[in-house]
Order: C-alpha cells, then sequence, then structure tokens
C-alpha cells in the first residue's frame, strides 16, 4: 500500500470513507485540517471518515531533544510531509489548469467554426442576390440583376457628357504631337537606368502627367513615388495592405489594396479611404475628366468615386469576379475584365452593360487605345495580346508577344503598344498607312508592369524583383 499523498509505504495508514484511498495518517489530518476535504476527489472529509488500518509496523520510540541525531531526524521528516502536501497541491492546480485550458480552447475553435459559417453564408448569399434573375420592362431572361446601384448626380452626368463630347470632336482631327517618339527610336530603346529592388512582388506601377515621378507598391503593404529625375523614392505610404494597382489624381496618389480599400494620399499623408469593395480591389482606372476613379474588385462589382469631394458615386454589380476596367478615352464607356472570361462594356453614366465580348479566359489586363476603337486584352497566362474592334464587337487582331504577359499600355496616338510580363518587354507598332503590325522592340526586362514615359521617349517598367528599370533613348 502507497499514500496518495506521498507516494510511500505509510507508517500509520488511514483509509478514507469519499474516496477508498489509503493515506499516511498524518499527512491526510494534517491536509483535513487546512482544507477539510478529500484530496482524491474533493468530498468533504472530516477525520471521522478515516479508517485506520491495521498492519505489522515497528513501534517508533517517543521523539528525543532536537540536540540529538534522532530529533533531527525527526525534524526532516516533518519537512518532508510538509514537502509532500505542497507537491500533492501543485499537482492538483496542475490538472486543474490543464482542464480549464482544454475548455478555453473547444470554446474558441467552436468560435472559429462559427464565423467561418457565417462568412460563408454571407459569401453565398451575396453571389445569389447578385445572381437574380428579373424579366419586368422587357429586359432579357436570365440577365444579372445590378443591387446596391444608385443614379449618378446630374453634375457628375453634365461632366461626363461634356468630357465625351470635347475628346470625341478632336479625336480623329488630332496630330500626332511634336517630338514624339518614332518607330525608329524605339528600336533603338535600351536600358538607361535600373534602381536596386524597391517593393519585391510589386505589380502596381502609374505615372504622373510630367512622367517624372512613378507610384509603385509591392506585396508588403507599402507603396511608394519614385522620382525618376532625382534617382531616388520621394515619399513612402502605408497602404495597409498589398498594393494591386494605382493611379494619379492631379498630385496626389491613389492606391488599391488587398485588403479591399482604395486611398487617397497627398504630401504622403492619407486624406480619403474608400471601403466600398467586400474582398480585394483589382484595378483602378481614371476617368479622362480628370476626378473620377473606377475601381474593379473580386465581390463582382465596379465603383465610381468622386475624388474632387471624395465620395461614393454608384457601385454596379456584375454577374463574376472582375479583374481588370479601364474607361475608354473619352469617358462615356467602362470595361471591366471578368473571371468568367467575358469583357463586359458599361455605360458610364447609366452602369448598363452595353456589350460582352468573350476573350476565352480570365482578363486580367484591358487597355483602350486612343484611337477611341481599339481595346486591347490580355488572358491569364496566355503569350499573346487580344485587339477587339468596338464597332465590329470581335477580335481583329492577335498579337503573339512571346512570353507571358503581365501589364499592357497603349501610347497616347494609339499606334504603340507596350506589352510586359517575367519574358520581358515587347513593343507593338501598327503603322496607319500600310494597316499592318510590326515589332519595334524587345528585350528581355523581366517585368511586371510597364509605362510610357513622357513624349512617349521612354518606358518604365517595374522588374519581377521591385525594382524600376527605365528603356529609352536618352541619358536617363
Amino acid at each position: 500500500m502507497l499514500c496518495a499523498i506521498s507516494g510511500e509505504a505509510p507508517q500509520v495508514p488511514v483509509a478514507s470513507k469519499k474516496s477508498g484511498n489509503v493515506f499516511e495518517k498524518r499527512l491526510i489530518e494534517a491536509y483535513i485540517s487546512e482544507h477539510g476535504s478529500d484530496p482524491v476527489n474533493g468530498e468533504e472529509l472530516g477525520v471521522d471518515d478515516l479508517v485506520e488500518l491495521k498492519t505489522a509496523r515497528i513501534v517508533r520510540p517517543r521523539p528525543p531533544t532536537l540536540t540529538s541525531i534522532p530529533s533531527l531526524l525527526a525534524a526532516f521528516q516533518n519537512e518532508w510531509d510538509a514537502v509532500a502536501l505542497e507537491t500533492y497541491q501543485l499537482k492538483q492546480h496542475l490538472a486543474q489548469t490543464r482542464q480549464e485550458l482544454s475548455t478555453a480552447l473547444y470554446q474558441h475553435d467552436a468560435a472559429v467554426r462559427v464565423i467561418a459559417r457565417l462568412t460563408r453564408e454571407r459569401d453565398e448569399a451575396r453571389d445569389a442576390l447578385s445572381k437574380i434573375s428579373v424579366t419586368a420592362g422587357g429586359a432579357p431572361a436570365g440577365d444579372a440583376m445590378q443591387v446596391d446601384s444608385a443614379a449618378l448626380p446630374e453634375a457628375i452626368v453634365a461632366k461626363i457628357d461634356q468630357t465625351h463630347q470635347e475628346l470625341s470632336s478632336t479625336r480623329r482631327k488630332r496630330p500626332v504631337p511634336e517630338g514624339w517618339v518614332t518607330a525608329d527610336s524605339i528600336a533603338s530603346f535600351d536600358t538607361t537606368h535600373t534602381t536596386d529592388p524597391l517593393y519585391p512582388g510589386g505589380k502596381a506601377l502609374a505615372l504622373d502627367k510630367s512622367g517624372d515621378l512613378a507610384l509603385l507598391g509591392g506585396v508588403d503593404g507599402v507603396a511608394g513615388v519614385y522620382s525618376i529625375s532625382q534617382k531616388q523614392a520621394v515619399q513612402a505610404l502605408k497602404a495597409g495592405g498589398q498594393v494591386t494597382d494605382g493611379v494619379w489624381y492631379e498630385n496626389k496618389p491613389v492606391v488599391a489594396t488587398s485588403a479591399g480599400a482604395v486611398k487617397v494620399f497627398e504630401e504622403g499623408a492619407e486624406v480619403a479611404q474608400f471601403e466600398s469593395h467586400a474582398g480585394p480591389v483589382t484595378s483602378l482606372s481614371l476617368h479622362p475628366c480628370g476626378d473620377i476613379v473606377a475601381s474593379t474588385g473580386v465581390d463582382k462589382s465596379y465603383v465610381l468615386y468622386s475624388l474632387e469631394d471624395n465620395t461614393v458615386l454608384t457601385q454596379i454589380y456584375t454577374d463574376a469576379e472582375l479583374l481588370s476596367g479601364g474607361f475608354h478615352p473619352d469617358g462615356h464607356l467602362y470595361a471591366a475584365g471578368g473571371k468568367d472570361g467575358q469583357i463586359k462594356v458599361f455605360d458610364t453614366k447609366t452602369g448598363d452593360n452595353m456589350a460582352n465580348f468573350d476573350a476565352g479566359g480570365p482578363v486580367h489586363a484591358i487597355s483602350f487605345s486612343e484611337n477611341g476603337t481599339w481595346l486591347a486584352a490580355v488572358v491569364q497566362g496566355e503569350t499573346s495580346v487580344q485587339i477587339w474592334d468596338l464597332r465590329k464587337a470581335a477580335s481583329i487582331k492577335t498579337l503573339e508577344v512571346g512570353g507571358a504577359v503581365e501589364s499592357i499600355a497603349w501610347d497616347y496616338t494609339g499606334q504603340f503598344l507596350a506589352a510586359a510580363g517575367p519574358g520581358g518587354i515587347a513593343v507593338q507598332h501598327y503603322a496607319k498607312s500600310s494597316k499592318s503590325w510590326s515589332e519595334p522592340f524587345r528585350k528581355a526586362v523581366a517585368a511586371n508592369a510597364a509605362r510610357w514615359g513622357a513624349q512617349g521617349q521612354s518606358l518604365v517598367a517595374l522588374t519581377t524583383d521591385g525594382a524600376l528599370s527605365i528603356v529609352g533613348s536618352g541619358s536617363g
């Protein structure tokens, strides 16, 4: 028999009527006097509830004074009894703490499961709401209903109309600006400057009107403004999430994040924030009027914002996740590329779906030509660029680039189309006189994005390792 407290053979064994365990009499009596309960099951226990067990034992002599060796041994025995009691209590407290921790972990797991279920039900409800069909008013059966959309203010509609009239009336007569880049100049392009890696993994790149300030961002939640002329970063912007795209509103950087926010900065400080999307924002586009911005999101909607007074104008829902977007150069149309392979063209003023083009796969980059009739689109993972004619609603040309394409950009004249990807940067040239395409430039600069510099005399590229590379014919 072993004592349940000390784990040793008891000299005076007793048994508890409540738990049936055997204890050293002096240890259990000390425990009862302090706690009044059975140390094993916690039930109320008194000295009367102890049953003394008869065993053969050696009769211990009476304890002498502390000046002798036997008295010292007795003192050591008492110390050992105290240690044994304390150790037993610690074991009990440890077992109780483990049980409480286990209960807390189960409760946390249950809470996580409830949150996951509610999130899934919310997403399913949104998806079902965006797919509600309407047949009233002559609409074709099966058309996805647009929800949460509001009519644009009359002042915004008037601004869009005015911009459309001003730009469309001069587009065909607009000459090529003096000093603009030519195909021969592009053929002589070479890398003139490359920075150290600034924002590894970044895919967002935008140039201001001067072509000197580059807005770029990466996966670390920080965007930056880099001065090409000064060859240094001049601003660091805390975006609060992976930067997915950016544009310039006058001298103010505007960035989109994977956290679903669109943020406006001025002099390095955040001055406005929009959180209309229920999920990552995938693209930003600036309207030709200069103060209206559109964003697309994986929540199957695009949103229009007025940066003049920092307000949300409208949110238009579709039937598929939107990966890219862009305004027509006259501003009256807005195109969005969907994960379902459809390029959806909307009336900017009303949000009505005017046309759909089937690109054959997730459309992750689109760009309108300045001629007003062509739209370039890239399907995710493809090595070619599709050119669509808005008048014919058909693809009229497929340009093979030779590598996966991540970014496309037309120049101001609509003659040159730059395509960038991990395989390099290429420029496609359309000669209006001969109505033919050619490739005057190709260079192995692995890039996630590329934009035309001032006068088209350079290409600014954000490389796959997060550096900024300038390709041109000057001394840049």
